[in-house]
Order: C-alpha cells, then sequence, then structure tokens
C-alpha cells in the first residue's frame, strides 16, 4: 500500500534526525571515491580483488533481511551494490537499512565480484552517506490529496518546471543535452579552425539593435539608468570589423520580449559571426560546408527528419529568389504590388495583420504564411529579399530594391540569417531613420537609430558578410518544440504546491 506523501516527508526527517543523533553527518564535504561506476563496470577484469570505492544515488534497493541488494547511479551509469550483515564493517548493516532511502547519495568500499547471475557487482565492507534525500523520486508512489496513487512525473508542464528530475529519470532526456554541447561545441570547433576569434560583447545595451524585436528592459542601480537586455549579437561584433578584427564570432544569450510558440522563446542561444572582406556567394559555401559539419558532428549521419520531412542537408543546396518565389506562390508580383494589393492578399486568406503595418511587415505577414507550404527535402538559399525587410543589409549592387540577405530554409522554417553586411554609413542611417518613423507609427519591433554604430561605420568599416543561427536550428534537428530542449525554459507563475 501506498503511502500519502506527508507521511513520506516526515518519515524521511525523522530518519535524518537518527542519523544525527548517531553522530553521522548526513551532508559530508568529501568522498574518497576511486573509480566511476564505469570505470569499475569496464575495469573488471583488471581490478580483480582490489578494494575500490564508488559513489552515486541509490536508484533500487531490496532488502532481503541479511543481505540487501541496491543499484547506485553515477554521471556514468549504475552499478549493482551487495550489503551482507556479515560484511559490513563496525557492525551497522542495520541502521543501513533503517535510514536510507532510495534517492540518497551513498559511497561504498568493498570488492568486484560477479552474482550467479553475471552481474558485476560491488561488496560492501564500507559504508558512507554523502547526502540524504528528503523527497521521494518520481518513480516511487504516493498517494496524493485527491487519494489518487502516484507515481512519476505527471504533465509535460511539471517535466518543464522539475527538469532536473525529467533529465534524471528519462535518459533520453538527459541525451537531448548531450547532444546541445555536441552541437554548439562543434560549430565553435569549425569556426575557430577557420580563424575567427570568440568574442564576448555586452548583454547589457543603452540601444537594443540588430534585430526587429520588443526587448526587455532592466534597471542599473550604480549608474542609475536603465538598459535594455540585448536582443542580437550583431551590432557590438561589428564594430569589432572597425576595430581590425578580421573574422569574430560569439555564441551567448540573447532576449526578445515575444510570444512563445514551438519555435520561439524569450531567453536562448544564438551565434553570429562576421567575416571582413567575405562576400555574399563566399558567405554561402562557407555556411553550407559549416551546417554540414555540425549536422554530421551530432547526429552521425546528414539525413534528418523533422516535423514528418525527412531533409538531406549533403551535396549543394539550391539559391531561390525571394521575390520569384513569393510570386509564385502568391501571384504577387512584389516590383509591382502596392500596399493595397498586399493588404487586399491577406484580407483574402484571413491573415491577421495591423492596418497600421508598414510595407516590409505585410510582406513578411504573407510570407509566413506560405512558407511552411514549401516542400523541403533539401534546404534552400532563400536570396534576394526587398529592401523594406532588412535595414542592416547592403544593397544587391543589381538592383537596389533588394538586399544581399539570404535566408536558410528547411522544414517549413528558418533556420538561419545572413547577409553582405551594409558598411555604407549615409545608407544605413537613411534606414535606421526610416526604421525610427515605423517606431513613431507604433511599430514596437521596429529597430532604433543607434548614433553609435553609425558613427562607428563612419570611421570606415570593411566590407564583409555576417551570419546567425539560434538553437531552433538544434530544436528543429531533434524534431522537437523549442520548450523541450531548453533545460529551464519561462514558464508562467504557478502556486506553490507538494
Amino acid at each position: 500500500m501506498s503511502e500519502r506523501f506527508e507521511d513520506i516527508l516526515a518519515a524521511r526527517r525523522k530518519k535524518l534526525e537518527e542519523i544525527k543523533k548517531a553522530g553521522v553527518d548526513p551532508y559530508p564535504s568529501s568522498t574518497s571515491r576511486t573509480h566511476t561506476n564505469k570505470q569499475a563496470v569496464d575495469d573488471f577484469d583488471g581490478l580483480g580483488d582490489k578494494e575500490i570505492t564508488v559513489a552515486g544515488r541509490i536508484r533500487s534497493w531490496r532488502d532481503m533481511g541479511k543481505i540487501t541488494f541496491a543499484q547506485i547511479q553515477d554521471g556514468t551509469g549504475k552499478i549493482q551494490v551487495l550489503f551482507k550483515e556479515e560484511s559490513v564493517e563496525t557492525d551497522n548493516y542495520k541502521f543501513i537499512i533503517d535510514n536510507t532511502d532510495i534517492g540518497d547519495f551513498i559511497e561504498v568500499t568493498g570488492k568486484l565480484f560477479k552474482t550467479k547471475t553475471g552481474e558485476k557487482t560491488l561488496q560492501a565492507n564500507r559504508y558512507k552517506l554523502l547526502a540524504k534525500s528528503l523527497r521521494p523520486l518520481p518513480s516511487e508512489s504516493y498517494v496524493s490529496d485527491d487519494g489518487k496513487t502516484k507515481n512519476g512525473l505527471q504533465d509535460d508542464e511539471t517535466k518543464l518546471r522539475k527538469r532536473y528530475l525529467d533529465i534524471l529519470m528519462d535518459p533520453s532526456v538527459k541525451e537531448i543535452f548531450i547532444k546541445k554541447n555536441r552541437f554548439w561545441s562543434s560549430m565553435r570547433e569549425f569556426l575557430v579552425k577557420k580563424g575567427f576569434l570568440e568574442l564576448e560583447m555586452p548583454v547589457l545595451e543603452t540601444v537594443p539593435g540588430g534585430a526587429e524585436a520588443e526587448p526587455f528592459i532592466t534597471h542599473h542601480n550604480a549608474l542609475g539608468r536603465d538598459f535594455y537586455l540585448r536582443i542580437s549579437l550583431e551590432l557590438p561584433l561589428k564594430k569589432m570589423l572597425v576595430a581590425g578584427f578580421e573574422k569574430v564570432f560569439e555564441i551567448g544569450r540573447i532576449f526578445r520580449n515575444e510570444g512563445i510558440s514551438p519555435e520561439h522563446l524569450q531567453d536562448y542561444t544564438q551565434m553570429e559571426f562576421y567575416w571582413a572582406y567575405g562576400d555574399f556567394e563566399k558567405l554561402m559555401d562557407f555556411l553550407q560546408e559549416m551546417y554540414q559539419h555540425v549536422i554530421k558532428e551530432t547526429f552521425g549521419t546528414l539525413q534528418i527528419t523533422s516535423n514528418g520531412v525527412t531533409c538531406d542537408w549533403s551535396g549543394n543546396w539550391k539559391r531561390v529568389s525571394y521575390v520569384e518565389l513569393f510570386k509564385d506562390r502568391t501571384g504577387l508580383d512584389l516590383k509591382k504590388a502596392s500596399d493595397k494589393d498586399l493588404k487586399k492578399y491577406l484580407d483574402s486568406k484571413s491573415i491577421k495583420y495591423d492596418p497600421a503595418a508598414h510595407r516590409g511587415k505585410l510582406i513578411d505577414n504573407i510570407f509566413k504564411s506560405i512558407r511552411s507550404s514549401i516542400p523541403f527535402d533539401k534546404p534552400v538559399f532563400l536570396i534576394d529579399q526587398p529592401v523594406e525587410l532588412e535595414p542592416l543589409a547592403k544593397r544587391n549592387p543589381n538592383d537596389p530594391k533588394l538586399v544581399q540577405r539570404l535566408q536558410i530554409l528547411a522544414y517549413g522554417t528558418e533556420l538561419g540569417k545572413g547577409f553582405g553586411e551594409l558598411n555604407d554609413p549615409v545608407d544605413q542611417r537613411a534606414r535606421f531613420e526610416e526604421q525610427m518613423k515605423l517606431r513613431a507609427a507604433g511599430d514596437k519591433e521596429a529597430q532604433r537609430l543607434d548614433e553609435d554604430y553609425v558613427e562607428a561605420m563612419e570611421y570606415g568599416m570593411p566590407p564583409a558578410a555576417g551570419f546567425g543561427v539560434s538553437e531552433r536550428l538544434f530544436s528543429l534537428l531533434m524534431d522537437k518544440s523549442i520548450r523541450e530542449t531548453v533545460i529551464f525554459p519561462p514558464m508562467k507563475s504557478e502556486k506553490r504546491a507538494q
């Protein structure tokens, strides 16, 4: 019969007091571990009759009278431990049995042997408590307030709020974050080998820039002024091109005060690099090589299925004109269509939009509605967007109404964006001023005029290519929502409960 949750908590706290009364420190500051569990199991034959010490969390506990079997888990795996009343030193077998629970961290010293079933096992000679757990793990059942027997993490919201338990109980969740580490480390390794220097730019900014997004605001007490949490890594990194660095990048957190969706968070990791003397054509070749390296290193294959679509990331990727694709999917020629035409199309498709929205927003709203319908069995570079969509990209030398912007599209969504970087300070100021007019008209996401950035550009900025990609790429490759691939995603507040 399962116990009530409150009774389990009370029993564990009572055991804690008994441990203290016996003069045992339930939370000692050191351990004498000599081997990880994996080392002990892998080197079983080599260790022979040698006494070793392992440590970890108790995951199972089988009391069979004068012997007890337990499984303890560390970061490398599990190992079985055998406690025998006749073998444990200082006659403390009963103390161990009475005061130990699943979830406790222990240290065990003894010798390895194989059971009759062939399982590699450590027979305990000495035992030490490392940390007493006061709450049952989700694998243990209990009776809740409504009288129902529960165990495990009950719903997705709880899993996200208590991700430490989700990771502990589900090896597949732990594997997500091992792969995520591999994803970013392989990208960093690739860039460093290509001669890029990793720099750290400030998180607090006086003017948020580099993207169309609403920022978070915070207050700096010592300086007595408000700052913004950065919405992009772009503008400070491009100042480093003025400073004389030729290849720079950062992998860091950015913050955007926008809506939640399976692809969007407010607090996430992004990589951006800027490459002096790189150009738009070289950039696409470079990105194809980088993506293929990172995906292969992380997943072991370039054929990845997500959202029900298998995408082959190998080979050369097609380059597709934004204007031509837009016309093919909507019938609208962006070189001729008026704002009235765009709104008429939006109305015909029942797509919501702000009646005061500027041309760039109208175009973007339409494109987002058609993007997911494009079949992708390979990624594509979407290029040559209208200038209204991008205030930071260099104009196309063959058509100044278009810009040198690329979007990597796969699985019906954008998975990275790059530019031939605008380095004309006069044009940059004019585009910022146009963005400020949009802000004055009510567009909270329009970019601000950053005088310091324009001034830096006026000292001379070399021609350059730049690119940014967020952890959305990783989540799509994992075929999961982005919240599932973040350890502690932002959540709505909840009332504290058991």
